[in-house]
């Protein structure tokens, strides 16, 4: 047992350890076009048979050892093997591309192993997921998944609503360049907000095509390769996409997420794939973001209940209802049987002069703001991929903005709870027929500190259909939550039209977003006649 596997077990209150380990580092796995990945295989040092459990990712094997220890010592052999192109395995880093492919060489030799017994789990987090979904179709009759803020699909997540994802691509590629060639000073970046802080900075710059050299000093080939290649091209996405893999014969799959992870929708959509395909599916939603302490320390414990369940058939610490989620507000876990628990009853509130927010319509008036890209509106907490300042935060820098319209509610004398997605109708007119709308909703408190809940976005071009008078009506969905407003609470409603870097700024213009470099301002117009949002109540 090592310390670092022994305080892991500590700090998550892991199942009593069942034997030791033995490792075989640095593995040369050959695949089929010659190129060689580094692996590693934990084994239990105890008499079989056991089952495996394999994650492929591309941040470094070692930071991954405590968890491989961790499974080993509860009795699943263990395979970690770093994808192409990333820590010493050969070839070239191309985000998604190799998975399947690599992936399905990799289960073949596993499969040829004398101590592999038939039966494999699959996990790990974010691209460890995606790389689970890319030979999901693949795996033998005794089979189970562990997927934890993921998707089998990442063009909404590179591409949120036509938008650039750009704060996570330029914080990841921070991350996976770092990881190859720097890792332990890495390491300390990610916890010290430099990468937030050169990921600012490389956001600042146009064109987009040229942030690569800001944010890690030199060009990325996959940086440049997907401006070029991935915006607009269905074809490059259909490769990429394992949805198709979601099926009747899918092995059981506990999904694991937070209501702050930027990829919580996808997931839930993979979710109710397997649901409307006959699955009974398990979900399990903190009041997490991606990288948060919390969601790290409850999937691991979650995973080895799961794979001892699906693969060992000991169903011992396994809850009854598949689904838990954690309501904010209350700070309660709740079970149900399945996501959402049923139909809501919904309730919208609307819009109104004198930035007021109420559930009667309010008829005529708008409200008007002015964006400037030069001076983008700036992204505040919420669901990024970030180190530090992701999640819920006070919004109060945000809404002293003159960008941003803010609409606040009376006092609440009983309690709303929602659960699922809200919906946003928008009424909306503006000078520039390219823009970006950015809607979230806040919990002001009786302190008065705005905390985010939920928000989304979208996108209109010349081609959105628009009214007589040139205004849009516009429906979208913000992300998915779970939140209680509390008596003496109130609903806020903030509207403007970015969130940078989280979302790269819409420069107005009709240049590809690569290589735009001219910026236009925009003067927005908000109707308060058809402007509201659509809340998913459920009565706890």
């Amino acid at each position: 047992m090592s310390l670092s596997s022994l305080y892991l077990a500590w700090v998550e209150d892991l199942p009593p350890r069942l034997n030791g380990v033995k490792r075989t580092r640095g593995i040369a796995l050959t695949m089929p076009d010659g190129v060689t990945l580094k692996t590693d295989h934990y084994a239990p040092d105890s008499i079989g048979p056991h089952p495996t459990i394999l994650m492929r990712l591309p941040y470094g094997r070692r930071g991954f050892a405590p968890i491989a220890e961790a499974y080993a010592e509860r009795g699943f052999h263990v395979v970690i093997q770093a994808c192409r192109g990333t820590e010493r395995s050969g070839g070239e880093f191309d985000p998604f591309t190799n998975e399947r492919a690599d992936g399905l060489a990799t289960l073949d030799w596993i499969k040829a192993q004398s101590w592999f017994d038939g039966r494999i789990g699959l996990t790990g987090p974010s691209y460890l997921g995606y790389a689970q979904w890319a030979i999901s179709d693949a795996l033998p009759p005794v089979a189970a998944m562990a997927t934890k803020v993921t998707t089998a699909n990442f063009r909404p997540v590179v591409f949120p609503s036509g938008a650039f994802h750009l704060n996570l691509w330029l914080s990841w590629v921070q991350v996976i360049e770092g990881l190859r060639d720097r890792p332990l000073a890495t390491a300390a970046r990610m916890f010290s907000g430099d990468i937030e802080r050169r990921t600012d900075r490389a956001a600042a710059i146009l064109p987009l095509v040229e942030a690569d050299k800001v944010a890690v000093g030199h060009k990325v080939p996959f940086w440049r390769y997907w401006f070029e290649h991935a915006i607009g091209n269905d074809a490059f996405w259909a490769a990429l996409d394992h949805r198709n893999r979601l099926s009747e014969t899918t092995p059981p799959v506990h999904f694991i997420s937070g209501w702050y992870d930027f990829m919580l929708d996808p997931l839930l959509a993979d979710y109710r794939r397997l649901v409307e395909l006959g699955h009974q599916p398990y979900l399990t939603v903190g009041t997490w973001f991606h990288i948060a302490e919390e969601l790290q320390r409850d999937n691991l414990r979650e995973t080895l209940i799961w794979m001892r369940a699906k693969l060992l058939g000991d169903e011992t610490g396994l809850r009854r209802r598949p689904v838990r989620i954690h309501i904010s507000g209350l700070d309660e876990w709740h079970e149900f049987d399945r996501y959402p628990p049923g139909p809501p009853d919904p309730v919208t509130w609307h819009i109104g002069p004198g930035s007021t927010l109420a559930q009667a319509r309010t008829g005529t008036g708008s409200d008007i703001y002015r964006y400037d890209p030069a001076d983008p509106t700036p992204n505040l907490g919420g669901a990024i991929f970030a180190f530090t300042g992701a999640g819920a935060v006070d919004n109060a820098p945000l809404e002293a903005r003159n960008d941003v319209l803010v609409y606040t509610g009376p006092v609440l004398t009983s309690p709303v709870t929602i659960i699922g997605q809200c919906r946003m109708a928008l009424h909306a007119r503006s000078s520039l027929g390219h823009t970006d709308f950015f809607v979230r909703l806040n919990d002001v408190g009786p302190d008065g500190r705005s905390i985010n809940i939920c928000d989304g976005l979208i996108r209109v071009t010349p081609e959105t259909p628009q009214e007589p008078d040139g205004s849009w009506r516009l429906s979208f969905p913000l992300h998915a939550t779970a939140h209680s407003f509390r008596p003496g609470h109130r609903l806020r409603l903030l509207i403007t039209s970015g969130a940078h870097p989280r979302y790269a700024r819409n420069l107005g213009t009709d240049e590809p977003v690569g290589t735009a470099m001219a910026m236009a301002v925009n003067d927005v117009e908000i109707f308060h006649e058809g402007t509201g949002v659509t809340l998913p109540g459920y009565a706890i």
